[in-house]
């Protein structure tokens, strides 16, 4: 019986262990996605609590809490942090086999030094260790990024963000790298008219663009794209349920802008038709100054109606959606590609039952001026598990050139996410190591094997963002 979480955790034969530990585990962490507050990282935020820092915005754990009939109270509601702390260490026991109870013991080892199992017996000592250790400098939220050997973060931002904070950072001298990602979605959310046009007020304060028609609408985020691009932006990214082909016209695209302006709900095909050129303006826009372009898809949002009403968005009551995005997904990029303003892409998506579907999809308009240039991207959200991963893994082997591929990112809102970077690494190793002892791959060409695990951890990315 092999010890819980030794060194060799997750790595099930000798070349797995050989290849982690000698190529993947020392390596630098590229984040180029995630949702960390760059105000925090600017102002080098201290942590008062562990549960500040482990559960105060992390919907993975609330999921869990609420399943193991945790009342809400102690989740986002008015309990102290001890409180919600011990209702967390009440719940690790009930979370075998669920990736929280990797990931909280990975984060307690690899953060904190500790080794002891979280249960109700350890908690009220765990919660002083780790709260007495986050006084110290070290445990600020840069020192923890340091501590993780991060080398570059891509943060998520809207178009009217300011990105005074990450001017900030960069002007103190800080030497990881923190830069924004344009992340246009709500200026496509026309389905609620009256928040758009709040959104809308504010696109036009922050450009400088009054915005009366569709194409104010288009000069505000350009040049607002323009801002982005100077303040270091190379990626962008969109939050999307699928992928939208509904072409329109320039004069249908202004009637649905006045409509909206006006007050009055748009039809579905009208949201469509919005959604669609404005994704399409985005894609060019990006084009032009080389950046790579991110779309998330699949998620079915707010479920629970009553939750959000009560505590908002992004609270842990989203889901897996079904949508069938195979058709407008080709559309979409069969259009750019012909209008010759396709470029680096990652496709990321939530239901597993689109695996191949986005696998074969991105070889569809791979063009040869650029090694991997369309990609499929990591497990992502429900799926950025040990079973999601290898699956994410085998299939883009089978489908595509995985030695091409960019690797794994947070997409999390924690400083205490960076292990999800060595829990990956491991399960890489371990597929590849395992393929290796089987005589599926050739022992003799152990350093081009090992060259394959530190592209896929950290070069690729490195090239392909041009980090």
């Amino acid at each position: 019986m092999k010890p819980f979480m030794d060194d060799d955790f997750l790595l099930h034969s000798k070349t797995a262990q050989q290849l982690y530990h000698e190529h993947a585990k020392a390596l630098p962490i590229i984040d180029y996605h995630c949702h960390l507050s760059p105000k925090e990282v600017a102002e080098d935020h201290r942590f008062s609590s562990i549960t500040e820092l482990w559960l105060g915005g992390d919907h993975y754990k609330w999921r869990a809490l609420r399943a193991n009939g945790v009342d809400e109270y102690f989740i986002t509601g008015g309990a102290t942090d001890w409180e919600k702390f011990q209702k967390w260490a009440e719940t690790i026991p009930y979370t075998f086999r669920n990736p929280l109870y990797h990931w909280t013991h990975l984060e307690l080892r690899t953060a904190f030094g500790i080794q002891k199992l979280l249960n109700p017996d350890t908690a009220r000592e765990i919660y002083d260790q780790c709260n007495e250790m986050l006084q110290q400098p070290e445990f600020s939220a840069r020192g923890l990024m340091k501590r993780y050997k991060v080398e570059v973060v891509c943060t998520t931002d809207d178009p009217v963000d300011t990105l005074d904070y990450h001017e900030k950072i960069k002007d103190s001298g800080f030497e990881i790298k923190v830069l924004p990602t344009w992340r246009p979605d709500k200026a496509m959310a026309i389905e609620n008219p009256a928040t758009y046009r709040d959104y809308i007020d504010r696109l036009s304060e922050v450009s400088g663009v009054d915005i009366y028609n569709y194409s104010d609408l288009l000069e505000a985020l350009y040049l607002r794209h323009l801002y982005f691009a100077q303040h270091g932006c190379k990626l962008s990214d969109h939050g999307i349920e699928c992928f939208y082909f509904e072409p329109a016209s320039d004069e249908q695209l202004q009637s649905i802008l006045v409509k909206v302006m006006a007050g009055n709900e748009p039809t579905q095909q009208e949201i469509l038709q919005f959604r669609t050129a404005l994704l399409i303006y985005f894609a060019e826009l990006d084009a032009d100054t080389q950046w790579v372009q991110q779309f998330h898809f699949g998620p079915q949002r707010n479920n629970n109606s009553q939750m959000f009403q009560a505590i908002g968005p992004d609270a842990g009551y989203d889901s897996i959606g079904e949508f069938t995005t195979a058709k407008t997904m080709a559309q979409y990029f069969d259009y750019l590609n012909s209008e010759g303003c396709l470029t680096k892409t990652i496709v990321y998506n939530l239901n597993p039952n689109a695996n191949e579907m986005v696998a074969t999809m991105m070889g569809n308009f791979q063009d040869g001026s650029v090694p991997g240039k369309m990609q499929w991207g990591s497990g992502w959200w429900f799926l950025d598990q040990k079973d999601g991963i290898e699956k994410q893994l085998n299939t883009l082997s089978l489908q595509g050139l995985l030695s091409r591929f960019v690797g794994m990112l947070t997409d999390s809102r924690s400083f205490l996410s960076y292990p999800r970077h060595e829990y990956f690494r491991r399960i890489l190793c371990n597929l590849v190591g395992q393929d290796v002892e089987n005589g599926e791959l050739p022992a003799e060409e152990m350093p081009r094997i090992a060259q394959m695990i530190e592209d896929i951890c950290y070069f690729n990315a490195k090239r392909y963002f041009g980090f």
